[in-house]
């Protein structure tokens, strides 16, 4: 199953169905070529610019702002590469494949198969304590059954979690590393050999061109402040839509339509926060409908909205700050029983 057949109604007139008809009637699901030709070129332009003036600034302690702008870039070029895997920006499936393999392992040094195979299941079940690979007990709690059962480092961290949530996000570009190349090992990775040669040459040129142009202590400081920055840059974007709502269990039968809004949650703002967030701050309407292009999240945002309400179902939206907030409210409280003991 790829990511976007998640998408699809389970039964013909379900209350997704009729949803679905309306969207697709709306012409919302439709492919935007030219505005991901003009979205790709600006990233493209982005990424290799950053490149370009961190080559020209050279042998200096003002890389630090550099730094910032290619973590900018750099989760740019990743936002691209989960619209790829959703199939938002080509139908083939083979050249979706060969882009996110360029997009993801090359540019970035992100696995793009594992990647989506982690967010095909995410998409699935979203918010499942058993079935969803973004709330295991890797690190963080994220419900009071894993805090009962937690043990080491969880159990450790998960005491004071909230507080040290923004501070493990710095870990999260090198984490994602770290896990493309375990990902290595599995026989199911498909494409292992172009996976590996290109996650290698992503990071053969990118220490290289750090040691190139800067002495080792620059270099160091250069890639801290870069992989620090560009980990938050995507704990911000992903974190808010599903931290914080319901956490579903075995018990818990849900039609696919309110599995998925009840478990997300969208983050207001203007079509600035859509650049910046790559249309996830939709997050309600991208679960529905995974493979409808990003830009056309914001048109189907209404539809939605009434079609929930005049079903009663809970339609949640909030700023940007109140999201976080909400997230780290969750992870104080399920953290709780850690403290108490």
């Amino acid at each position: 199953m790829t990511v976007a057949e998640t998408s699809r109604p389970r039964q013909r007139g379900s209350d997704f169905a009729v949803l679905a008809r309306r969207v697709s009637e709306a012409g919302l699901l439709e492919r935007r070529p030219g505005y991901y030709a003009i979205r790709i070129g600006l990233v493209a332009a982005l990424f290799a610019g950053s490149w370009r003036l961190f080559a020209a600034v050279g042998d200096s302690w003002w890389q630090a702002p550099v730094a910032l702008l290619l973590a900018v870039a750099f989760a740019q070029v990743t936002l691209l590469a989960h619209d790829l895997a959703h199939g938002q920006i080509s139908r083939s499936r083979r050249t979706g494949r060969i882009a996110g393999l360029l997009a993801g392992n090359l540019a970035v040094g992100l696995s793009y198969g594992w990647w989506m195979d982690k967010h095909t299941r995410h998409h699935a079940n979203p918010n499942h304590e058993d079935h969803d690979p973004d709330v295991a007990p890797d690190i963080l709690i994220w419900s009071l059954k894993q805090a009962e059962a937690a043990r080491g480092l969880p159990r450790l961290i998960g005491r004071r979690q909230a507080w040290l949530f923004f501070p493990l996000l710095t870990l999260e570009g090198v984490n994602l590393k770290v896990s493309s190349f375990r990902a290595l090992r599995r026989p199911s990775l498909k494409n292992r050999p172009a996976e590996a040669l290109l996650l290698v040459a992503h990071v053969v040129a990118y220490l290289g061109a750090l040691l190139v142009v800067l002495p080792p202590a620059k270099a160091l400081a250069f890639l801290v402040i870069h992989q620090a920055c560009y980990g938050v840059y995507l704990g911000c974007t992903f974190a808010p839509n599903h931290k914080g709502m319901p956490v579903l269990t075995a018990q818990d039968e849900l039609d696919f339509l309110r599995r998925q809004v009840l478990t997300s949650r969208n983050v207001s703002g203007g079509r600035l926060l859509d650049v910046a967030l790559g249309g996830l701050n939709h997050q309600i309407e991208h679960h529905l409908f995974p493979s409808m292009p990003s830009v056309n999240l914001r048109r189907a945002r209404p539809i939605v909205r009434d079609h929930c309400r005049s079903l009663g179902i809970d339609y949640a939206e909030c700023g940007l700050i109140a999201s976080w907030a909400q997230a780290l409210r969750h992870l104080h409280e399920v953290g709780r029983p850690l403290r108490a003991r």
